[in-house]
């Protein structure tokens, strides 16, 4: 159907890493896209990476099979690269920014966000600039730093002396009309970066982005986690011969980062380990260690891999846990700088969460959650065996629902509401 044919009036573009990526900024521009539609956005598109260049990069693929749809009114669009062998991972970008440049010239209004700098919003600049010299371009950009841009780019090259990388992507990110970060936690992140490269080169990033960085924290879809039924929860759980209250869950990358050979050596010895499985689920560039380790360790028949499990049964795993760990970790590489799983848990309910204080997790979990130091296998044991052995129905109760009251402001349509008040003008109060 063409353009004219359908004839929008009002579109959002979501530029990202979408779908099937296991990523917690995938499901958010999938939250995002949903919310749009009841926002008055009649067209609305996420433009993201063909799977063959996504499954290439390494990136942890959810089932292709059991992705959930979206809705009727949602285009999900992959292009294709653009020119020969010669120009092996522009082609995708050309490929990207060409389509772009399609939806940003034919002067519908546009609001195009880019979730992660490196490259979605340099690929949404570029073909901004393109579309203004073309035609009626009508666009409102909308640039959110997600941390790890700031940690894999900007933090590498300036810690390297290669201050021209890291000059380019906060030139492109303060050259966005809207400029969030995901916490406050980032926020902070990208300031510091851009004082020391400063310092460095002379330029005046850090006060800008001071200036300009607004927070938009993850939008989650409370729904799923909120509308499950017991019946829901034990028939999921039997499905994969687990039992309610029955085992400890860690659900998340399976990489370094996110300490889960922390998890499996707290679980190894402790109290909980004879009362309650280790279930261990996502996919990830760990997964082959994590195996030989959890056998290494004699647990094979306490603890379950899964790298399987979908959107559509998260929600119950969660619940129907004795406890959720993720006790991530601070790498030069990687930070957690929200926690949007943690979110999930806590709105889906069952046992209290145990993670680190580290990043942006304290804004994420509140006071809500029990914090143990980053790499202490000892202590998470300790905290662990008290929650799943010693603790009582009403002390569950109570952190459940604190929890749970925490996370609802991090709403799919709370979230939207806040970010898109950004990009409308303010009404005019008629006499």
């Amino acid at each position: 159907m063409s353009i004219a044919d359908s004839a929008p009036t009002r579109r959002l573009v979501l530029v990202v890493r979408a779908d099937p990526v296991i990523c917690g900024h995938s499901g958010e521009a999938r939250c995002l896209a949903e919310v749009a539609l009841t926002r008055g956005f009649d067209d609305v598109r996420i433009v993201t990476w063909p799977l063959d260049a996504l499954e290439a990069a390494g990136l942890p693929m959810k089932p292709l099979d059991r992705v959930l749809p979206y809705s009727p009114g949602i285009t999900v669009e992959r292009p294709d690269p653009v020119g020969d062998y010669r120009v092996p991972d522009g082609r995708y970008l050309s490929g990207l920014i060409g389509r772009l440049v399609e939806l940003f010239s034919d002067g519908v209004p546009t609001v195009a966000m880019s979730l992660y700098l490196s490259p979605h919003a340099i690929a949404v600049q570029e073909a901004v600039q393109v579309a203004r010299q073309l035609g009626p371009a009508r666009i409102t950009t909308v640039a959110e730093a997600v941390g790890s841009d700031i940690t894999n780019v900007v933090r590498e090259c300036v810690n390297t002396g290669r201050f021209g990388a890291a000059a380019h992507i906060l030139s492109v990110y303060l050259a966005a009309d809207h400029c969030v970060a995901v916490s406050e936690y980032t926020r902070d992140l990208i300031v510091a970066s851009a004082a020391t490269l400063d310092g460095m080169a002379g330029t005046t990033f850090a006060q800008r982005c001071r200036e300009r960085i607004a927070i938009s924290y993850p939008a989650v879809d409370s729904w799923p986690y909120l509308s499950l039924t017991d019946d829901r929860i034990v028939e999921t759980l039997a499905r994969r011969g687990l039992a309610r209250d029955g085992y400890v869950l860690f659900l998340s990358r399976i990489a370094s980062a996110k300490g889960v050979d922390d998890l499996i050596d707290a679980y190894a010895g402790s109290r909980s380990a004879s009362q309650v499985e280790l279930v261990l689920a996502g996919r990830g560039p760990q997964e082959a260690e994590v195996v030989a380790r959890v056998a290494a360790a004699g647990l094979g028949e306490r603890v379950r891999v899964l790298t399987d499990v979908d959107d559509a049964e998260k929600p119950a795993l969660m619940a129907g846990s004795a406890a959720f760990v993720l006790p991530t970790r601070e790498q030069p590489e990687f930070v957690e700088t929200f926690g949007i799983a943690l979110v999930e848990k806590a709105l889906a309910g069952g046992g209290p969460i145990i993670t680190c204080a580290t990043g942006g997790v304290p804004e994420a979990v509140g006071d809500t959650a029990l914090l143990v130091p980053q790499r202490d296998p000892a202590t998470l044991r300790t905290v662990l065996d008290e929650v799943v052995c010693d603790w009582t129905h009403e002390q569950r109760a109570d952190a459940e629902r604190r929890a749970r009251a925490h996370a609802l402001q991090f709403d799919r349509v709370a979230v939207f509401d806040r970010l898109f008040a950004l990009t409308e003008p303010p009404a005019v109060q008629l006499a």
